[in-house]
Protein backbone atom coordinates (compact mmCIF):
# COMPACT_ATOMS: atom_id res chain seq x y z
CA UNK A 1 0.00 0.00 0.00
CA UNK A 2 1.20 3.62 -0.68
CA UNK A 3 -0.04 7.07 -0.05
CA UNK A 4 -0.22 9.37 -2.54
CA UNK A 5 -0.07 13.02 -2.15
CA UNK A 6 -2.02 15.33 -4.52
CA UNK A 7 -2.65 18.57 -4.77
CA UNK A 8 -4.68 20.09 -1.71
CA UNK A 9 -4.95 17.92 1.17
CA UNK A 10 -6.53 15.13 -0.70
CA UNK A 11 -4.71 12.35 -0.18
CA UNK A 12 -5.14 8.92 -2.22
CA UNK A 13 -4.15 5.19 -1.25
CA UNK A 14 -3.24 3.36 -3.83
CA UNK A 15 -2.76 -0.39 -3.18
CA UNK A 16 -1.22 -3.08 -5.23
CA UNK A 17 -3.58 -6.40 -6.45
CA UNK A 18 -1.49 -9.06 -7.11
CA UNK A 19 -2.89 -10.61 -10.56
CA UNK A 20 -5.95 -7.59 -10.95
CA UNK A 21 -4.45 -4.41 -11.21
CA UNK A 22 -4.42 -1.64 -8.67
CA UNK A 23 -7.01 0.20 -6.35
CA UNK A 24 -7.39 3.62 -5.65
CA UNK A 25 -8.78 5.29 -2.48
CA UNK A 26 -9.64 8.53 -1.34
CA UNK A 27 -12.30 10.20 0.92
CA UNK A 28 -14.19 12.86 -0.82
CA UNK A 29 -15.10 16.71 0.82
CA UNK A 30 -18.17 15.48 1.97
CA UNK A 31 -16.80 12.49 3.43
CA UNK A 32 -17.75 9.61 0.84
CA UNK A 33 -15.35 6.90 0.73
CA UNK A 34 -14.68 6.22 -2.94
CA UNK A 35 -12.18 3.94 -4.44
CA UNK A 36 -11.48 2.94 -8.40
CA UNK A 37 -9.75 -0.24 -9.28
CA UNK A 38 -7.92 -0.03 -12.49
CA UNK A 39 -7.87 -3.69 -13.78
CA UNK A 40 -4.83 -5.34 -15.63
CA UNK A 41 -6.93 -5.35 -19.02
CA UNK A 42 -7.85 -1.79 -19.11
CA UNK A 43 -11.12 -2.28 -17.49
CA UNK A 44 -11.93 0.31 -14.52
CA UNK A 45 -14.55 0.06 -11.65
CA UNK A 46 -16.02 2.60 -9.17
CA UNK A 47 -16.60 1.69 -5.93
CA UNK A 48 -18.33 3.53 -3.11
CA UNK A 49 -17.64 2.02 1.03
CA UNK A 50 -20.38 1.88 3.00
CA UNK A 51 -20.12 4.26 6.17
CA UNK A 52 -20.75 1.82 8.66
CA UNK A 53 -18.16 -0.82 7.37
CA UNK A 54 -15.35 0.01 5.32
CA UNK A 55 -14.61 -3.21 4.33
CA UNK A 56 -18.60 -3.54 2.58
CA UNK A 57 -18.32 -1.77 -0.58
CA UNK A 58 -20.99 -1.54 -3.67
CA UNK A 59 -20.28 -0.73 -7.43
CA UNK A 60 -21.22 2.38 -8.60
CA UNK A 61 -20.18 1.71 -12.35
CA UNK A 62 -17.81 -0.96 -14.35
CA UNK A 63 -15.95 1.01 -17.16
CA UNK A 64 -14.10 -0.44 -20.44
CA UNK A 65 -11.15 1.07 -21.04
CA UNK A 66 -12.27 3.51 -23.80
CA UNK A 67 -14.70 4.60 -21.09
CA UNK A 68 -12.85 4.94 -18.42
CA UNK A 69 -9.93 6.70 -20.87
CA UNK A 70 -12.99 9.37 -22.09
CA UNK A 71 -13.67 10.24 -18.40
CA UNK A 72 -9.69 10.66 -17.88
CA UNK A 73 -9.84 13.13 -20.73
CA UNK A 74 -12.98 15.02 -19.52
CA UNK A 75 -12.51 15.16 -16.02
CA UNK A 76 -8.42 15.68 -16.93
CA UNK A 77 -9.14 18.74 -19.59
CA UNK A 78 -9.76 21.56 -17.31
CA UNK A 79 -7.12 21.02 -14.56
CA UNK A 80 -4.74 20.46 -17.48
CA UNK A 81 -5.77 23.95 -18.89
CA UNK A 82 -5.25 25.50 -15.63
CA UNK A 83 -1.86 24.44 -15.58
CA UNK A 84 -0.86 25.70 -18.76
CA UNK A 85 -2.09 29.41 -17.89
CA UNK A 86 -0.40 29.17 -14.83
CA UNK A 87 2.77 28.29 -16.72
CA UNK A 88 2.64 30.97 -18.77
CA UNK A 89 1.95 33.30 -16.64
CA UNK A 90 4.92 32.22 -14.43
CA UNK A 91 7.53 32.28 -17.06
CA UNK A 92 8.62 34.89 -19.32
CA UNK A 93 8.36 35.15 -22.62
CA UNK A 94 6.50 32.10 -22.86
CA UNK A 95 2.96 32.20 -24.64
CA UNK A 96 0.36 29.79 -25.14
CA UNK A 97 -2.24 30.25 -28.17
CA UNK A 98 -5.10 28.09 -29.69
CA UNK A 99 -4.60 27.78 -33.36
CA UNK A 100 -7.61 26.45 -35.41
CA UNK A 101 -6.33 24.12 -38.22
CA UNK A 102 -7.62 25.56 -41.65
CA UNK A 103 -8.86 22.99 -44.23
CA UNK A 104 -7.09 24.63 -46.75
CA UNK A 105 -4.12 23.12 -44.85
CA UNK A 106 -1.63 21.58 -46.57
CA UNK A 107 -1.60 18.93 -43.14
CA UNK A 108 -5.10 17.68 -43.26
CA UNK A 109 -5.44 14.73 -42.86
CA UNK A 110 -1.49 14.07 -42.14
CA UNK A 111 -0.10 13.26 -39.29
CA UNK A 112 0.59 15.82 -36.58
CA UNK A 113 4.48 14.45 -36.68
CA UNK A 114 4.56 15.55 -40.23
CA UNK A 115 4.40 19.29 -39.59
CA UNK A 116 8.06 18.62 -37.76
CA UNK A 117 6.26 21.96 -36.13
CA UNK A 118 8.71 21.92 -32.81
CA UNK A 119 11.94 20.91 -35.54
CA UNK A 120 10.53 23.95 -37.32
CA UNK A 121 8.84 26.84 -35.36
CA UNK A 122 10.41 25.83 -31.56
CA UNK A 123 6.82 25.41 -30.14
CA UNK A 124 5.41 22.92 -29.07
CA UNK A 125 1.80 21.31 -29.34
CA UNK A 126 0.21 20.39 -25.90
CA UNK A 127 -2.92 19.56 -26.46
CA UNK A 128 -5.86 18.95 -29.42
CA UNK A 129 -9.42 19.78 -29.04
CA UNK A 130 -11.94 18.20 -31.59
CA UNK A 131 -15.19 19.21 -30.73
CA UNK A 132 -15.92 18.42 -27.49
CA UNK A 133 -12.53 15.62 -27.30
CA UNK A 134 -9.51 16.70 -25.81
CA UNK A 135 -6.36 15.22 -26.73
CA UNK A 136 -4.14 16.19 -24.71
CA UNK A 137 0.11 15.89 -25.25
CA UNK A 138 -1.00 14.13 -28.45
CA UNK A 139 1.35 12.05 -30.50
CA UNK A 140 3.05 12.35 -33.65
CA UNK A 141 0.53 9.38 -35.26
CA UNK A 142 -2.21 11.69 -34.05
CA UNK A 143 -3.82 12.62 -37.58
CA UNK A 144 -5.21 16.74 -37.97
CA UNK A 145 -8.39 17.37 -39.42
CA UNK A 146 -9.89 20.40 -40.49
CA UNK A 147 -11.35 22.59 -37.82
CA UNK A 148 -9.09 20.60 -35.08
CA UNK A 149 -8.14 23.34 -32.56
CA UNK A 150 -4.13 22.90 -31.95
CA UNK A 151 -2.73 24.38 -28.17
CA UNK A 152 0.70 25.73 -29.12
CA UNK A 153 3.08 26.54 -26.15
CA UNK A 154 5.87 28.82 -26.80
CA UNK A 155 7.67 32.64 -27.31
CA UNK A 156 5.25 34.89 -29.47
CA UNK A 157 7.88 33.87 -32.61
CA UNK A 158 7.47 30.65 -31.99
CA UNK A 159 3.40 30.57 -32.05
CA UNK A 160 3.72 33.01 -35.19
CA UNK A 161 5.57 30.35 -37.14
CA UNK A 162 2.93 27.36 -36.29
CA UNK A 163 0.20 29.87 -37.38
CA UNK A 164 2.49 30.61 -41.10
CA UNK A 165 3.04 26.19 -41.11
CA UNK A 166 -0.58 25.54 -40.84
CA UNK A 167 -1.41 28.47 -43.77
CA UNK A 168 1.20 27.30 -45.83
CA UNK A 169 -0.21 26.31 -49.57
CA UNK A 170 3.19 25.61 -51.48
Amino acid sequence: MLAVGHDGDMEVTETLLPGVGIRYEFVTAQGQHLGVIVYRDGGSQIIEYAQADPDAASTLSLLTQEEGEVISEILGAPRFARKLADLTREIPGLHTEKIRVPATSPFVGRSLGETHCRTLTGASIVALVRGEEVVSSPSPEQVLLAGDILVVIGTSSGVLKVHSLLQNTS
